[in-house]
């Protein structure tokens, strides 16, 4: 989730002045110095994800900057990015192991981290004060490889926080970072707080990895998820907490690699809930969601190079998901499969799902693909398409769903219903349990008629017929 502004395809990047001064932090342990620099390595071109900003949902049709294989204006061809500036530590380890209580590490200075490990160095700390406010020289490079991040694990480094905070008023100064295979950062029973542009709460790339335990979140710039990952991916893990983010363009949850969370609240003011880019991930258990901007969940593929694929997930069990704006869930330029369980859904805009062709992509060839399984589910609002897109639907375990469908592929089990409120379009209907003779049982049509494709294999068992709906309104042939 890089510094940079996609809107209308065009990407805008911002460098940060660097500040002129420096701040040292405490003293080290084991093989520390007071201060080290460490030259960030290139993300291998096999890893798969990547990252990205925060995109505005429903877009228009025009293709992104970068398509085609051209990197966008201040990023890098897919896989191929190289570091070009050094991250410092107003206290660094090396290697060996440290432990560290009540300690206060400060760092003013451009590209600087309060704390800083590096390679096969083990540090715990314990109830830290950790704040940094010196800006970045590459918003990139502060996505990607954890450059001026408040504490910074890296090239196989593991971090343990137990208690304290961490904060950040620099731009690209992310709270917690762990970049690199094996790097890790392992955080409970404390806060993050980011404040300028470019800085995201916990975020991992490179295959580094954050586990977070009753952790709360703060973030207020523009593009600073408070749970992120970037190019190369990363898993994030998050238990409990309170997260909020709200600059613009800044969700609660970016993924580039597979976050999980569970007992969660989540809240974003200035975008989407959750976006997912690429073949990557979102999975929520028990957590509350909320968004008051764009729409609730949004899986795309932006084009950049920093997430590869186009087939994002979203699975979410119990809790709760509200959008205050936009479709509840919005897919473009991508599959999206989504499946939901016991959750509490809300949307204020009318549409539970758009897919639809948008910002990003070939222009004719960008739609939307939503797989969508709604198990013991109430959902309220529309099915959203264009002709370049498509949806399926799969209600089971008493799920309802009331709206309009325009047009998408619908299944059905015996326990399942369908309360129609305007005339709609089915491209297949699989409804085993529910045909009797010339009557659908759990479709209730209230005097709306309901087309389907006669043609389609799906549509088999319709035989081509009529059919009466519940309520009035018919099943019709086209």
């Amino acid at each position: 989730m890089r510094g940079r502004l996609i809107t209308l395809g065009v990407v805008v990047c911002v460098l940060a002045a660097s500040p002129a001064l420096a701040a040292c932090g405490s003293s080290a342990g084991g093989a520390a110095a007071a201060a080290a620099t460490s030259t960030a390595s290139a993300s291998p071109a096999a890893q798969t994800s990547g990252g990205g900003t925060a995109p505005s949902a429903p877009p228009s049709g025009t293709a992104p900057a970068g398509q085609g294989g051209v990197p966008p204006e201040g990023g890098a061809a897919p896989g191929a990015s190289t570091a070009k500036y050094t991250a410092t530590g107003a206290y660094t380890l090396k290697s060996g192991s440290a432990s560290k209580a009540n300690a206060r590490y400060t760092a003013g200075a451009a590209d600087q981290s309060g704390v800083l490990a590096t390679g096969s160095a083990v540090l715990t700390l314990t109830r830290p004060t950790v704040s940094t406010s010196g800006d970045s020289k590459s918003l990139d490079e502060s996505s990607f490889y954890g450059l001026n991040a408040g504490v910074l694990a890296k090239s196989g480094a593991k971090i343990t926080i137990s208690g304290g905070t961490v904060s950040t008023t620099g731009t690209g100064a992310n709270g917690v970072f762990a970049y690199g295979t094996g790097s890790s950062i392992t955080m409970s029973n404390a806060a993050i707080k980011a404040t300028s542009q470019g800085g995201h709460g916990a975020m991992a790339s490179g295959g580094g990895s954050v586990t977070l335990k009753n952790v709360d979140i703060d973030t207020a710039g523009a593009n600073s998820a408070p749970l992120a990952t970037d190019r190369g991916g990363g898993t994030i893990t998050a238990s409990g907490g309170t997260i909020v983010s709200s600059g613009t363009d800044s969700p609660g949850i970016y993924s580039t690699g597979a976050i999980s969370v569970s007992g969660a609240q989540i809240k974003a003011t200035g975008a989407e809930a959750v976006v997912i880019e690429g073949s990557n991930s979102v999975a929520l258990k028990d957590t509350s969601l909320a968004t008051a901007k764009k729409s609730g969940v949004m899986i795309y593929q932006s084009m950049s190079g920093d997430a590869q694929g186009a087939k994002g997930t979203f699975t979410m069990t119990g809790g709760s998901l509200a959008a205050a704006a936009g479709p509840l869930f919005y897919v473009t330029n991508s599959t999206g499969v989504i499946s939901v369980k016991g959750v509490t859904l809300g949307e204020a805009s009318g549409t539970l799902i758009q897919a639809a062709a948008g910002n990003w992509g070939t222009k004719g060839s960008n739609g939307g693909v939503a797989r969508f399984t709604a198990d013991a589910e109430i959902l309220r609002g529309d099915v959203v398409t264009d002709k370049i897109s498509s949806v399926s639907l799969t209600l089971k375990n008493g799920t309802t769903l009331t709206g309009k469908i325009d047009t998408a592929a619908l299944t059905l089990d015996s326990s399942s219903t369908w309360t129609v409120t305007a005339d709609s379009v089915l491209t297949s209907l699989i409804d085993v349990s529910g045909i009797s003779g010339t009557s659908i049982t759990n479709i209730i049509g209230n005097g709306h008629d309901v087309t389907y494709d006669a043609g389609l294999a799906a549509n088999s068992a319709l035989g081509g017929r009529t059919y009466t709906l519940v309520g009035g309104g018919h099943l019709l042939p086209k």
